[in-house]
């Protein structure tokens, strides 16, 4: 495929290029489905979409309300940005891709594993420090917090700093307030934010770094407050069709990932919807 960039690609603020362009989503959003089932089997009309572990609760409804619509089926892995990236360039069978950020998209981009649209930017997110809920610890995230003191004796949970897209979110937030020599050693590196966010729940850890929408999702652990915007570049999920894979059941999902209901469900789980 083209490497060409369209002159409507935003600017990637974590590597200076994003394969996105929002001019393009409205274009795209017309209605379409994802079911979140990784066991149920593939016909015809069963699109498979691989997304980031972190919009695992509300791709669920997502699935359920598109699913109630008749819009057809689809099987929805779930995984680590990065390790579903390397596994789509490797020839698994997905459909679309939906990134937690948009290094992992543009891997696909430059290994040609897109369609020539490219992607839409679909979702935004916040990042978030959790406890578990029975901890009432506090602390004010901002330049110089005591975040050794607050983690006390425990750990911190954060997806993997050198390929889970939370954890560079939290190591460039880290990175800003001045906290990350002081506290790299203390944590607990996990295989995905929802395998941090256990971490938590289980009590195992002190504390977390997740995204503001998996804090909400889970009872079993407390807020403590959100990273200032500022402190890390936006939280952007940008999803594509992937190359070869271009068919109106996959345009018809595409779309309705864009559409105003499955919109209502996104952020009703804490999302931003993008322009």
């Amino acid at each position: 495929m083209s490497k060409s960039i369209p002159k409507n690609f935003i600017p990637d603020p974590m590597i200076n290029r994003y394969h996105l362009f929002a001019a393009a989503a409205r274009n795209l959003l017309v209605g379409g489905l994802v079911i979140a089932s990784t066991m149920m089997p593939v016909s015809a009309a069963t699109i498979t979409v691989f997304a980031a572990a972190s919009l695992t609760p509300a791709m669920n409804a997502v699935a359920k309300a598109a699913s109630a619509a008749g819009l057809g089926e689809c099987r929805c892995v779930y995984g680590a940005s990065s390790a579903l990236a390397r596994q789509i360039d490797a020839g698994a069978p997905a459909d679309i891709f939906i990134s937690a950020n948009p290094k992992w998209m543009n891997y696909l981009a430059d290994a040609g594993a897109l369609e020539a649209l490219g992607s839409i930017a679909l979702l935004g997110n916040r990042l978030a420090l959790v406890t578990p809920s029975d901890r009432t610890a506090t602390i004010k995230l901002i330049a110089g917090a005591p975040l050794m003191k607050f983690l006390g004796d425990g750990r911190l949970a954060v997806g993997d700093p050198g390929h889970v897209p939370a954890g560079l979110y939290a190591k460039a937030a880290l990175q800003s307030l001045g906290l990350w020599e002081a506290v790299r050693d203390r944590m607990v590196r996990s295989a995905n934010v929802r395998a941090a966010l256990a971490l938590v729940e289980r009590g195992e850890v002190s504390a977390g770094i997740v995204y503001e929408t998996d804090a909400k999702s889970s009872d079993k652990v407390r807020m403590v407050g959100l990273f200032p915007e500022t402190s890390h570049p936006p939280i952007i999920y940008p999803a594509s069709i992937i190359a070869g894979h271009v068919g109106p059941a996959t345009k018809r999902y595409m779309a309705y990932l864009g559409s105003d209901q499955a919109q209502r469900i996104f952020r009703a789980y804490g999302f931003v919807s993008r322009p």
